[in-house]
């Protein structure tokens, strides 16, 4: 099992959930964190961390953002790990709620 970070964190990105991980298992793209599936432990920790609602236990994604499964694999292996928590885009408060943010999600190489 592992946890999974879903559509509700594109352009919020709140970093509440990184200060708690044991093992380091966060990934930081432009908008948008990650967990490295290979690396969480499943201790929990982050889930009820993350302001925005957006950590699932991946046994428990909503249909609607499976498709976060796999790009959390994808994106974990290319993205730097993100250790401690840095500051929220002062824009973040007004993206989170917005759904079907997915079309905002910035991917690019490091």
């Amino acid at each position: 099992m592992t946890f999974v970070v879903t559509d509700n964190c594109i352009n919020c990105k709140y970093t509440d959930c990184v200060e708690v991980c044991p093992v380091d298992c966060f990934h930081e793209g432009p908008n948008f964190l990650v967990i490295d599936p290979m690396e969480c432990i499943d201790c929990t920790l982050c889930e009820p961390e993350c302001p925005a609602g957006a950590i699932y236990k991946d046994s428990d994604v909503p249909y609607e953002f499976h498709e976060f499964i796999e790009l959390n694999a994808q994106l974990s292996a290319r993205w730097p790990v993100i250790t401690e928590r840095s500051i929220t885009a002062a824009d973040a408060d007004q993206w989170d709620g917005v759904t079907h943010k997915i079309d905002h999600l910035i991917v690019f190489e490091p």
